[in-house]
């Protein structure tokens, strides 16, 4: 049952993150850092002062990917 409740969950977005700088729970935007082998590296900034409120590295690899086809095409 355990297997199936994580499973059933996937990925989670942050929607909002609490800001240091505003000292309290703000929206955020959420933006690509690094383009990495193993995934993509994301930062979320606070939507109201900018300030990083947080990082994310999923295991998406298709950007990597893309991108080291695009360089062997040179």
């Amino acid at each position: 049952m355990n297997e199936n409740r994580e499973s059933s969950f996937g990925e989670f977005e942050a929607s909002e993150l609490f800001c240091n700088k505003c000292r309290k729970s703000q929206p955020t935007r959420k933006h690509l850092l690094l383009v990495l082998p193993g995934g993509n590296k994301f930062d979320y900034r606070c939507a109201v002062c900018g300030n990083s409120v947080g990082s994310k590295l999923d295991d998406d690899r298709s950007a990597f990917s893309i991108l080291r086809a695009k360089t062997r095409d040179r």
